[in-house]
């Protein structure tokens, strides 16, 4: 029951960091305002995180996770590479959506993570932009899509779809479904061969 209860506490320090951070910057939230959060001594705090880095590296990989996950997802079955990205958008826009602070988070603190984390980060970043761009370069040998600059197509992809955590309401519009539907009819469209 006590780790049980670590467990709960761990989580519950991530989940109120990861809106603190969003809210006001990691640099600018401390770890004395992180435990008054929590409602614990800050002392106490170090029994679950040794740093407010390791709450920050935390956050980082568990969404990376999540993005593998569901590009895994995404590209295990066998299909057409433009289905293929349709659910790479899709799988993207999901995790987006289930957790927009973590999004905001990641998106923009990675850079505050120090090494071995920042190589590592940055080393996973680029392995899921390649999945994308091996999605893209089979599309363009399949003659689906129109030869273009992968990586600039890869990095347009992601400045549309890494901003949705902005943008998008839970009580919205749009469901994450009709989103990623949108997006990705959009990014289709107009990489589509013509």
């Amino acid at each position: 029951m006590p780790r049980q209860k670590g467990i709960q506490r761990r989580n519950q320090i991530t989940s109120i960091a990861t809106n603190k951070f969003r809210e006001k910057g990691y640099r600018a939230v401390s770890m004395r305002e992180l435990a008054d959060h929590v409602g614990i001594e800050a002392a106490s705090f170090y029994n679950h995180f040794d740093s407010k880095e390791s709450i920050l590296k935390e956050i980082c990989f568990r969404m990376a996770f999540e993005f593998f996950k569901g590009i895994e997802w995404a590209t295990r079955e066998t299909s057409s590479p433009d289905e293929m990205l349709a659910r790479a958008i899709r799988s993207h826009i999901k995790v987006i959506t289930a957790n927009t602070d973590a999004s905001a988070v990641f998106f923009h603190d990675w850079r505050y993570l120090s090494e071995p984390y920042l190589s590592e980060f940055r080393e996973m970043r680029l392995k899921y932009e390649e999945i994308f761009r091996n999605i893209l370069r089979e599309g363009m040998l399949r003659k689906m899509f129109g030869k273009q600059d992968e990586t600039f197509i890869v990095l347009t992809i992601f400045s549309t779809l890494n901003w949705v955590y902005e943008w998008y309401d839970p009580d919205g519009k749009f469901a994450p479904e009709e989103i990623a539907d949108n997006l990705s009819s959009v990014i289709l469209n107009g990489i589509r061969k013509k």
